[in-house]
């Protein structure tokens, strides 16, 4: 259960999860089964032993945007904690089948009240997933078509990126669509844009919808990258 980036497991302790495995429930999901619905009480999270889920949110016009994809090692579905009435943001679904722990939200406050350590753990996890949404936002507001696809494949690059003899392959397998959800924009612009880069021999489109990054510095001064620690500029 580790996963690439800098994940909820690898945030907290041994200790952490052996006492979250005390109360949890493990469960297998087969791709395409409903985790959570937007809107729904939020009475469990979900840590991620193997497999994916995606996190999806549909707009008022009907379109289905993909927040994030979360890999082993990953906690999804914190909508918050000690609170009456919350519920989910979003809605989450098996993209690879696997393990999954299901974990009761009283369960886990009354876990962090009894330990102090456990606590600050999981705060400064929080914390780190709160910037990451920050930073990704920021990106998609204020650097337009381009700069939102090239940002998110920077991103890409650091949550899913495997060393390959030409460059860094984004481990995910995408259809022009799902990358055009991650994004908000047509599959038509996606298209074009990724066109563009491979004849520029910026990327290479693989099969069966594998990218591989060839120049990732020119993503980055394209989009006048900030170069955010890896451990922020996540998906």
């Amino acid at each position: 259960m580790t996963g690439n980036g800098t994940t909820f497991v690898q945030q907290i302790s041994s200790d952490f999860v052996n006492s979250l495995e005390t109360f949890s429930v493990r469960k297998n999901f087969v791709p395409g089964a409903v985790l959570f619905l937007d809107g729904e009480r939020a009475d469990q999270l979900f840590l991620i032993s193997s497999g994916q889920i995606k996190l999806t949110k549909n707009t008022n016009d009907g379109k289905e945007l993909t927040l994030q994809v979360f890999g082993a090692g990953e906690l999804v579905g914190v909508s918050g904690l000690f609170e009456q009435e919350l519920t989910y943001t979003s809605t989450g679904t098996m993209l690879m089948e696997g393990e999954i722990w299901i974990i009761p939200r009283q369960g886990l406050e009354k876990m962090l009240i009894k330990n102090g350590q456990f606590c600050v753990d999981f705060l400064r996890w929080m914390g780190l997933m709160n910037r990451r949404m920050q930073s990704k936002f920021r990106d998609l507001l204020l650097n337009g078509k381009i700069g939102a696809l090239y940002s998110t494949l920077i991103r890409m690059s650091n949550t899913y990126g495997k060393p390959h003899p030409e460059g860094i392959l984004i481990d995910l397998s995408l259809t022009n669509r799902d990358l055009a959800q991650f994004i908000g924009l047509t599959r038509e612009s996606v298209n074009r844009m990724l066109s563009d880069l491979k004849k520029q021999d910026t990327i290479d489109l693989l099969p069966q919808g594998f990218i591989l990054i060839k120049d990732l510095a020119y993503l980055k001064e394209a989009i006048f990258c900030d170069d955010c620690p890896p451990d922020i500029c996540q998906m």
